[in-house]
């Protein structure tokens, strides 16, 4: 069980630790654009994959090639490289204000229905990492197919300190 005043309290780098995750190389473009994106106090990160070393790690469509548990497994991993991406940009994720939105982008098949729970891969590991007075709501959508073929794409905007 997390403990979110603990979550909030530690900082995200501290979390991190305790919770003995450690983040993969942050990701490089698959094309022509820049992996993040400051504007204010806000940062606006590109879609987000699960890859590894620019590497797919996950490949297919939830309720067809994919379970559900895998799909769960590949927005985790998504959010790894979208939280890399976020301490390769600002230095520490400690800078972190709140978390503005996230966007859960499934690739599936026909009559899949576990849309929310395959979003809580992503969901989840963000509330361990910055607790829940730093969360966001989320959108969550099915789609036909995604970039590469990858099950899952996450949109993430942060509030960061000025």
């Amino acid at each position: 069980m997390v403990n979110h005043e603990k979550a909030q309290a530690a900082g995200a780098e501290r979390r991190l630790q305790e919770l003995g995750i450690t983040l993969p190389p942050p990701p490089t473009p698959f094309g022509a654009y820049v992996e993040a994106t400051r504007t204010g106090n806000l940062i606006f990160f590109s879609g987000m994959l699960p890859v590894v070393g620019h590497k797919p790690r996950y490949i297919g469509r939830v309720g067809g090639a994919l379970t559900s548990e895998e799909g769960r497994k590949a927005a985790e991993t998504a959010t790894l490289s979208a939280l890399s991406a976020a301490r390769d940009y600002l230095g520490s994720l400690d800078s972190v204000v709140r978390v503005v939105k996230l966007g859960v982008y499934i690739a599936t098949e026909g009559d899949f229905r576990d849309h929310p729970r395959v979003a809580d891969g992503a969901s989840e590991l963000l509330l361990e990492v910055f607790g829940k007075e730093r969360l966001s709501g989320r959108v969550v959508l099915g789609v036909a197919s995604l970039p590469l073929g990858m099950p899952i794409e996450i949109e993430l905007v942060l509030e960061v300190e000025e």
